[in-house]
């Protein structure tokens, strides 16, 4: 039986605080990548913040140290249900299954299947998720703390993608070195993206 061809939907947020609801979202990027690293499609929004939603004290004083991507994070929001929706619509059209990719996934996973559900209803990654820094782990046989960024290999990295904390260019950063970590560790990936 043959499986749909898998998309990696590389994603970052960004937020006000640390959990849904009493907080708000404020941006969100997915980058799709077949498994060869082909990209297929980007995705970036800004959101409106939740209505009664407040700002936790702490992530306001984290984002003082990024006035340039605090700046872009407020540029040109939207209401939460369009942008969800809008963002369904676009996971539905990559013409695969989308498995979600975040570093930490544990993070933007959390907040984007919080947000699919409570205005959509969907949840298009069912509750699939792939953690590149525990992917990374796993590759090296290294223990966690040994698995940040500062540790990987450089040939994982690809030049002129920088980590910003402005969603879309986090989002691709983070892909690029998923896709380079997915090749070096499955070197003949199945046919159509998938295994049997």
């Amino acid at each position: 039986m043959k499986h749909p061809s898998e998309i990696y939907v590389s994603t970052d947020i960004e937020a006000d605080g640390p959990i849904p609801g009493p907080y708000s979202m404020l941006s969100i990027a997915s980058a799709a990548y077949l498994p060869d690293k082909t990209q297929v499609a980007t995705f970036s929004a800004n959101l409106d913040t939740l209505p009664a939603a407040t700002a936790h004290p702490d992530t306001v004083k984290w984002w003082e140290q990024f006035p340039d991507a605090w700046a872009a994070c407020r540029r040109d929001t939207r209401p939460p249900p369009e942008v969800m929706a809008d963002y369904v619509v676009w996971l539905k059209g990559l013409g695969g299954r989308p498995v979600f990719v975040g570093w930490p996934a544990s993070w933007d996973f959390m907040w984007v299947y919080w947000y699919l559900v409570r205005f959509t209803g969907e949840r298009p990654f069912r509750e699939n998720a792939i953690d590149v820094r525990s992917y990374a782990m796993g590759m090296r046989r290294t223990s966690f703390h040994q698995t940040t960024r500062t540790y990987l290999p450089k040939r994982w990295f690809d030049e002129g993608l920088p980590h910003t904390h402005v969603a879309l260019d986090d989002a691709l950063e983070q892909g690029a070195v998923f896709c380079n970590m997915l090749k070096e560790n499955l070197p003949d990936p199945p046919a159509g993206g998938s295994a049997p």
